[in-house]
């Protein structure tokens, strides 16, 4: 991304701009996504999985704010999460709620020379491809040995990654749980 317009201004100026680029994006992206979850809603499809996508629903506006808010760290997948939030009708609210400090977040990170790093990685490329390739590697390789540690680290406390652990909806549904629990005690 070239800001160009921002060199030479003063950081308060630079921090307003991205910070108004990220809001206006994001919430065009969120609207963008409630006009595909109402024509999902009004869909053949919303009809055939009913409860589920209420379900998915509920999980999304309850566990999905913090994950709005982290999406501004990510490169790549953060568009798709504001999509999934206004496609899934997540709260308004709650959305401008994790929204906010993102963006405030995301307008630190380049405003204070997360483009830099960029700027420095591409320059390396021009000059040094096969140096700029293999610090990726060696950067993905490090990030890989990170979420196998973790993994290997699960397994070994008996945790499973792969396990959804969902809190039952009603007093109802949690009550066979307790007695199996107090059967195997």
């Amino acid at each position: 991304m070239d800001y160009g317009f921002l060199d030479g201004q003063p950081f308060w100026i630079v921090y307003a701009a991205l910070f108004a680029i990220a809001f206006a994006r994001t919430q065009t992206i969120y609207w963008i996504g409630r006009g595909v979850g109402a024509g999902l809603h009004r869909s053949r499809m919303a009809e055939r999985i009913g409860e589920r996508l209420a379900r998915a629903e509920r999980l999304i506006n309850r566990f999905g704010p913090p994950v709005v808010t982290v999406s501004y760290a990510t490169v790549g997948i953060q568009s798709a999460i504001h999509l999934s939030a206004g496609a899934m009708r997540m709260s308004y609210w709650r959305y401008l709620a994790a929204m906010l400090p993102g963006c405030a977040g995301w307008a630190a990170i380049y405003s204070l020379g997360g483009l830099a790093v960029l700027a420095v990685w591409w320059d390396l490329f021009l000059h040094s491809p096969a140096l700029a390739a293999a610090v990726g590697v060696l950067v993905a390789a490090a990030a890989t040995a990170v979420v196998l540690l973790r993994r290997r680290r699960m397994r070994l406390r008996g945790d499973r990654p792969d396990e959804v652990r969902a809190a039952p909806e009603s007093a109802a549904e949690a009550e066979p749980e307790r007695a199996e629990d107090s059967r195997s005690s």
